[in-house]
């Protein structure tokens, strides 16, 4: 009887072998092309511009909207790091045979992917604010979320646990806003 291959034995959790498959997607060329430049615009690119268009074309409804997500993107961006350095996770590509970083990290840990916690919690205030941006908004953030896996960054439960808290962070921001009169 035949090894199983070393990059997928049986044993391994669902999560490891989505990790894996998703990795190896990602190596043909027109996959990981697009999988780079979503994670790209994820950066940061995408929200900026988001942010800058709801303020210039939003009126006072941009401008809050703008203000609920730099508060919520300065909050996330410290918890993150904080939750990097208490688990200090290592980031599939170091830990697991057979999945490469199709792009360098940002940092050096894995848990929780900062670009889906940032999308998730973003786009939650801007939907929220405008409405007619949710199908726009969840595409690009399960673009986002997916590809941080399939660019071998992050395992799946990272990308649940950052969706996880970015759904509390919009979610306690929109309430805090509406809580002091500031929302919608």
């Amino acid at each position: 009887m035949a090894n199983p291959r070393p990059l997928d034995p049986p044993h391994q959790s669902l999560g490891l072998r989505l990790c894996l498959r998703a990795n190896r997607w990602g190596a043909q060329r027109v996959v990981g092309s697009f999988f780079r430049f979503i994670s790209r615009l994820g950066d940061g690119v995408f929200w900026y511009a988001l942010m800058a268009a709801l303020s210039i074309f939003g009126g006072e409804r941009g401008l809050r909207a703008t203000v609920e997500m730099a508060a919520t993107g300065l909050l996330a961006l410290a918890l993150y790091r904080l939750l990097k350095c208490w688990t200090q996770r290592p980031r599939p590509f170091r830990s697991v045979d057979g999945i490469v970083a199709h792009v360098p990290p940002l940092d050096e840990f894995s848990f929780p992917s900062g670009h889906t916690l940032q999308a998730v919690s973003f786009s939650l205030i801007a939907s929220a604010w405008f409405p007619m941006l949710i199908p726009l908004l969840l595409v690009f953030t399960l673009l986002v979320a997916a590809s941080r896996i399939v660019l071998g960054l992050h395992y799946p439960s990272d990308v649940l646990a950052a969706s996880g808290i970015g759904l509390l962070l919009g979610g306690g921001a929109l309430a805090l806003g509406s809580m002091l009169g500031l929302g919608l």
